[in-house]
């Protein structure tokens, strides 16, 4: 079942423990990006994952390629070219102090990525699934532009297409994303989102709930899953719901609406997270949800599986969920307690 994601990698440069930026003599270096992480899961669960973006033929770029091999993810129509590769700084926060991050993505090397550089036809050949993000059309017109050609390659192929909206306040106005978004989503079969995410680029509200609080109106999450597969015609809505307490502990859980066995709106096991490291937690989420739905019976299990391998993620450094199958279906069972395993 080989699946196809498409967006930016950034090399991540991340402060030792919980240090501040002010305080950091160092810093952690990794690699990641939405669509890569993704990529990076699926083929961690065995399936045969491709990434697609443009990266600089430079030590860097090498760098960032040789993260995604590592992994087992293909990288066979990864353009070179271009200056840079982009940078992501963060500083883990904990207790009342949330986490903080720094982009120096500017004229990185994907935003110069134009559609004629990529032979979309050649990536979908004998693919079944194609994931984007809304991170890749706020980067700029030629990602856009590329983006939209892999889309309509992509449907004329007869690729299922999945789509987390993920929106990126410091990338592109609440306009500038509906304007882009909503029409792109003729494209979308799965559509991924939170509260935030709906809001900002469909304008669909999940009622009367405030996440900083730890408060959650199932209810409102509900109507707002049912909301987007009536009026965008989704074959199936994910929605993450997360509680948070503080930068250290949210709950965790999510609900899916598919086509294939539920009218209604399943709501997944809910999970208490002392977090290591969130950054990641949606695109595991997400990574979870496509293996799920190809690879599970029905709705709930697929969902389980999802929930769980995003929960597993958020205890694990970087950017990557490194969680394997029966280490997930183990955690979407029930066993959670953490114990030793000798």
């Amino acid at each position: 079942m080989p699946v196809v994601t498409f967006g930016e990698i950034m090399l991540r440069l991340s402060t030792p423990g919980f240090q501040r930026f002010v305080q950091a003599q160092q810093f952690d270096a990794t690699y990641g990006g939405g669509e890569a992480n993704v990529a990076v899961s699926l083929a961690n669960y065995g399936l045969d994952a491709a990434f697609v973006t443009k990266l600089p033929s430079n030590p860097i770029g090498q760098a960032a390629l040789n993260h995604l091999r590592r992994y087992g993810v293909r990288t066979d129509h990864i353009v070179r070219g271009g200056d840079r590769l982009g940078i992501y700084f963060l500083e883990t926060g904990a207790s009342q102090r949330p986490s903080k991050v720094v982009y120096d993505r500017a004229a990185s090397a994907v935003t110069t990525l134009t559609p004629d550089e990529i032979d979309w036809a050649a990536v979908f050949d004998g693919v079944d699934w194609f994931h984007w993000t809304g991170i890749t059309p706020a980067l700029g017109e030629h990602p856009r532009r590329t983006l939209r050609a892999a889309l309509a390659a992509a449907q004329a192929a007869g690729v299922t297409v999945s789509c987390d909206l993920n929106y990126r306040a410091k990338l592109w106005t609440v306009e500038e994303a509906r304007q882009t978004m909503q029409p792109l989503m003729d494209f979308v079969d799965v559509c991924i989102a939170n509260e935030e995410d709906a809001d900002r680029s469909l304008g669909l509200t999940a009622g009367a709930t405030d996440v900083e609080a730890g408060e959650l109106d199932e209810a409102g999450y509900a109507r707002l899953c049912e909301r987007l597969k009536d009026e965008y015609d989704f074959d199936a809505v994910a929605i993450t719901l997360r509680e948070s307490f503080s930068a250290s502990d949210n709950g965790w859980s999510a609900m899916l609406m598919d086509d294939r066995d539920c009218t209604t709106p399943t709501r997944s096991q809910r999970y208490e997270i002392r977090l290591v490291d969130r950054v990641g937690g949606g695109d595991s989420f997400a990574g979870g949800l496509i293996y799920g739905l190809l690879a599970k019976d029905d709705t709930r299990d697929a969902l389980e599986f999802a929930v769980a391998a995003s929960c597993l993620k958020q205890t694990i450094p970087g950017d990557a969920n490194l969680s394997s199958v029966a280490e997930v279906e183990k955690l979407a069972a029930g066993s959670g307690s953490g114990r030793v395993e000798r």
